[in-house]
């Protein structure tokens, strides 16, 4: 009986207690909701507890699944055009735990871990792209990290950063002798200096140029010589000193052991992407850059039959240079010499000369026409590739170990036919006939977006000065003729073209622009608080004729936006109305909205909304500013 008696009050006390945790759960959603229901949107930072949220990205570690997965039923939204019962639209959104302040959701090795993904390291394979599925991404605003403040601006922004915008100071000391970064106070100083050119990249771009007997010793080479990939980037000082020279370049390095270098040079303001030569293709198309470059890149060039020298040959216009600056190329001991003989070996096979052999440095030159891979021996490896293989075909399209020939035109054009820079910015490119566009298509187009881009700008000049942008994505690219309007600005422009579309970026890179091909679908490989503006032409128009969730989309760009950066919406007015609608959750604030009559297009149903993200902080990133 006593037993009884006492298994009894034990339920009561159990049942009590149940009770008061419920209560407690219950108040604190309620206090939870009061937080982010409060804000004042007037003022300059928006504070938020970061230790009292419930974060639903959480559930990506292995915890609070319940409530991503509940949250992410429904963030699967469509585009209603009424307000009925399904049409739930969030007050507000959590925010992310500090530690994801630099979350890359395609890119992010707890998530690898967590899935125990079965990856060949040797490969590179952990590097490359592997997104969550929806039930596992994360559902919450990314926060900036402690004591973040609105980047410098360009140009002062090249040689200098705030240390609280990337609190990341490992470089400064590991590459000490190199001069990639001091540290010195608040900010993160960049001296110019990398791996084989410690004294400034501006002295080593000179001697490239004129080791190819360039006019002038500028590597532009009278404006032949625009785009450029530069693989294992450091910091990207190479790219960075290539724009006073009228050169662009893709800075392209992995989310590896320097986590941060991509990191760094976005925040500096020059062109650069997460990638890695690993088992895919570059998201780049055939036949886009000039000149390859790499510095002590750490890449083993001779593995896997040479597959990565034949991704960089896919990339490479015809007569095309890589320059190569490694102990291979210049060291006396065995091991040096093995690798240098296997190398020269293999590119000899692939038809590359030597165009220059100086110091450290080796300068190859790509054939520009087919009649070296004709007189070769038959069998020689690597092959041809086959006919039938699309060398533009890049989402997702392993690498092949075969060489990408020619075309009959352009084996007879004996090289890209391209104008010098800055004339093919505006010149019809040649690959226009490849996709069935006509040069008055292209021209009018180009005509159509500069009067589109003249418009953006009369809207936005209210909160802009001359120096308020500098890093810019065109979301949906199409032919590039929204980045060639922004010509005389001082920004640069990131033009992505969806992957299920038509392949236009070829067109943009013949035009002297850079740019990547995407799935907005998934995660963009990118730091957050990378870019100033988004530009997003029928984006939204586009995912409603997917499964995808446009309320990730919505998430993603907030990811990628810098706090007060912009984003420019142009879509159909049910798309508006429904972006217009997460404003308040987002913490974004409506700039301007117009229709398609401010720029004359009488025919066209779409209308312009620009929006401008604010400065929030965490409690913890509020107190470091005060």
């Amino acid at each position: 009986m006593s037993r009884g008696r006492s298994d009894g009050s034990q339920k009561k006390r159990l049942v009590a207690s149940l009770c008061a945790v419920a209560i407690f759960i219950g108040f604190l959603y309620v206090y939870q909701g009061s937080i982010f229901g409060s804000q004042n949107s007037g003022s300059p930072a928006l504070e938020y507890g970061s230790k009292s949220l419930k974060r639903l990205g959480a559930s990506y570690l292995g915890a609070d699944e319940d409530a991503a997965d509940g949250k992410q039923d429904e963030s699967s939204s469509s585009f209603a055009q009424g307000d009925g019962e399904g049409d739930i639209v969030p007050k507000s959104y959590p925010v992310c735990d500090d530690r994801h302040s630099e979350l890359i959701p395609c890119l992010d090795r707890h998530f690898i871990y967590q899935m125990r993904l079965k990856l060949d390291l040797s490969l590179m394979e952990h590097y490359e792209r592997h997104c969550p599925p929806a039930e596992r991404r994360f559902n919450c605003l990314i926060p900036p990290p402690p004591g973040y403040k609105v980047p410098i601006k360009w140009p002062q922004s090249r040689d200098e950063v705030w240390k609280a915008n990337i609190p990341h100071t490992h470089l400064a000391t590991e590459k000490s002798d190199q001069n990639w970064m001091i540290v010195k106070g608040e900010k993160i100083f960049f001296p110019g200096g990398g791996t084989h050119f410690h004294y400034g990249a501006d002295k080593y771009i000179a001697s490239i140029a004129k080791m190819l007997n360039f006019s002038k010793n500028n590597l532009n080479n009278e404006g032949r010589l625009r785009t450029v990939l530069d693989v294992g980037c450091g910091v990207a000082s190479f790219g960075a000193y290539l724009l006073s020279s009228n050169i662009i370049a893709m800075s392209l390095a992995p989310n590896d052991v320097h986590q941060n270098q991509i990191q760094f040079a976005l925040e500096r303001g020059i062109p650069a992407y997460l990638g890695v030569l690993g088992t895919k293709r570059l998201p780049y198309p055939s036949r886009s850059f000039e000149l390859a470059h790499c510095s002590r890149c750490r890449i083993d060039w001779i593995q896997r039959d040479g597959i990565l020298l034949l991704e960089l040959d896919r990339l490479l216009r015809p007569g095309g240079y890589f320059a190569y600056s490694s102990p291979e190329a210049y060291a006396q001991d065995e091991e040096d010499l093995r690798i240098w003989r296997e190398m020269s070996a293999l590119v000899g096979r692939m038809c590359w000369r030597i165009a220059s052999k100086r110091d450290q440095t080796v300068i190859w030159q790509k054939p520009l026409t087919n009649d070296c891979y004709m007189e070769r021996e038959p069998g020689t490896r690597p092959p041809l590739c086959q006919s039938d293989d699309d060398p533009d075909a890049v989402w997702g399209v392993n690498m092949e170990t075969c060489i990408t020939p020619y075309s009959e035109h352009d084996h007879r054009a004996k090289g890209s036919e391209l104008a010098p820079w800055p004339a093919r910015l505006t010149s019809p490119p040649p690959r226009l006939a490849d996709l069935g566009y006509s040069n008055e298509m292209f021209e009018k187009d180009t005509e159509l977006w500069q009067g589109r881009v003249d418009n953006y700008f009369n809207l936005l000049s209210p909160k802009m000065s001359s120096n308020t942008l500098r890093n810019v994505m065109d979301m949906k690219a199409h032919m590039g003729s929204f980045a060639a309007a922004l010509k005389d600005k001082d920004v640069w422009v990131m033009n992505v073209v969806p992957h299920d579309g038509p392949s236009t970026l070829k067109l943009i890179y013949d035009r002297g622009l850079i740019g990547s091909t995407h799935d907005w679908c998934e995660a963009y490989s990118t730091y957050p608080r990378t870019y100033d503006l988004l530009h997003a032409w029928t984006v939204f128009s586009d995912l409603e004729k997917k499964e995808c969730s446009a309320e990730d989309l919505l998430l993603e760009m907030d990811r990628m936006l810098r706090p007060t950066g912009f984003i420019i919406i142009r879509d159909k007015q049910h798309v508006i109305d429904f972006v217009k609608k997460y404003l308040t959750a987002m913490h974004w604030e409506a700039v301007a909205t117009a229709d398609s009559s401010s720029d004359s297009e009488q025919d066209s149903n779409e209308v312009v909304l620009v929006v401008q993200k604010k400065l929030w902080l965490t409690t913890e990133s509020f107190r470091d500013t005060e």
